[in-house]
């Protein structure tokens, strides 16, 4: 998963601001250039990632995911498959620095009104570590956007 957003960052303009990644979704923060579409980018995003959580869970042989994600892909008009993620993804515009403050804290608070961690930043998979913590080891989160863009709202 962090590779994909590594290369949708480098190749697709795609700028991650913050993230968590839970058992059965994840929330992104992102921002992106004009000349980019954030439809095409999670398009690839999920096109990439299906096909490589299928690819893993077929090598640890695991056949009820294999199978529920098998079942979810003849389900659909367009067959394919494995269907790992829903079609349609939610983007929400950030437009002033309170609602962005609001967002983040609501996908780092994630792991912690499941109980799986008493604090955000204890999540692995959770920028929280890079914002409370300056912790970059699982992802650098690309920041310079929000001071250098000139397009990041008041």
């Amino acid at each position: 998963m962090f590779e994909s957003l590594k290369f949708c960052s480098k190749n697709k303009g795609l700028s991650v601001l913050g993230y968590v990644i839970m058992l059965n979704h994840i929330h992104l923060l992102t921002w992106n250039s004009p000349e980019t579409s954030l439809s095409d980018i999670m398009r690839d995003f999920k096109r990439h990632t299906s096909k490589r959580i299928a690819e893993l869970l077929e090598q640890d042989n695991e056949k009820l995911f294999l199978y529920v994600f098998k079942r979810a892909g003849e389900w659909r008009s367009k067959k394919v498959k494995y269907k790992i993620w829903q079609d349609e993804f939610h983007p929400l515009a950030i437009y002033s620095e309170k609602w962005f403050q609001e967002k983040l804290i609501y996908i780092h608070n994630n792991p912690v009104k499941k109980g799986f961690v008493t604090k955000s930043e204890d999540w692995k998979y959770s920028s929280a570590r890079n914002w409370i913590c300056g912790d970059d080891s699982v992802m650098k989160l690309d920041l310079d956007v929000l001071f250098d863009s000139g397009e990041c709202p008041d």
